[in-house]
């Protein structure tokens, strides 16, 4: 008898195996981001780069007399505006704290992302890609007319560009369907925003600032 029983036993144990290791997959893919993730790391970092878009924008549709300035800045503030409710949302629905422990863009150390580079795209470790200093963020506030449309523009550019290179950071490292909409959102719109942006530019006879896009 405990030799018959033995087969339908190990038949047994092997289904029980396999279905712990189907669940922990489909645990894996869509369970909740860890604090250390890359889903919340983006979501933490892109929620203050976009913050930073939003000032620069009041700055400038504030004091632009610009029709086509002024509506660019109005829907850089409502959609990025939009989109950090979102990514702020997400955290307090995976019961994370809105501000993690990790320095920014450690969810991309290690990685290769944009054109294929390694690590976090900025210069300086732990800094967002595209981030006005706050030198030029003073700046331009004090300028006015057409030399404050032009440094908006410029940094603004460099911005989205940041956006963009952290927006195809995450595509590369998560399957989250929610999480990956958002990042290719980002990449097509930006990307479409830095077009009309060069030629605003050049309408004002200036370049934008060297690509930090690889």
């Amino acid at each position: 008898m405990e030799k018959r029983a033995g087969k339908p036993l190990l038949f047994a144990l092997a289904v029980l195996v396999v279905a712990v290791a189907a669940a922990f997959l489909l645990f894996s893919r869509s369970g909740t981001p860890g604090d250390t993730s890359p889903e919340a790391g983006f979501a933490r970092d892109m929620a203050t780069h976009h913050a930073q878009a939003v000032e620069m924008s009041f700055v400038i549709r504030d004091k632009s007399q610009s029709k086509e300035i002024r509506n660019l800045a109005y829907d850089i503030i409502t959609t990025q505006s939009n989109q950090r409710g979102m990514f702020q949302g997400w955290l307090q629905q995976w019961g994370l704290d809105q501000a993690g422990g990790d320095r920014p863009m450690a969810w991309m150390s290690g990685h290769g992302h944009g054109g294929g580079t390694a690590a976090a795209p900025a210069t300086t470790p732990g800094v967002m890609p595209g981030m006005a200093t706050p030198q030029e963020l003073a700046k331009l506030k004090e300028l006015q007319g057409t030399a404050a449309e032009v440094l908006f523009l410029q940094l603004m550019i460099r911005h989205h560009e940041g956006g963009v290179e952290m927006a195809q950071g995450l595509l590369k490292l998560s399957n989250r369907d929610e999480v990956v909409g958002m990042a290719q959102k980002i990449v097509n719109g930006q990307t479409g925003e830095i077009k009309l942006m060069t030629e605003l530019l050049r309408q004002r006879g200036a370049q934008p600032y060297p690509s930090i896009l690889k």
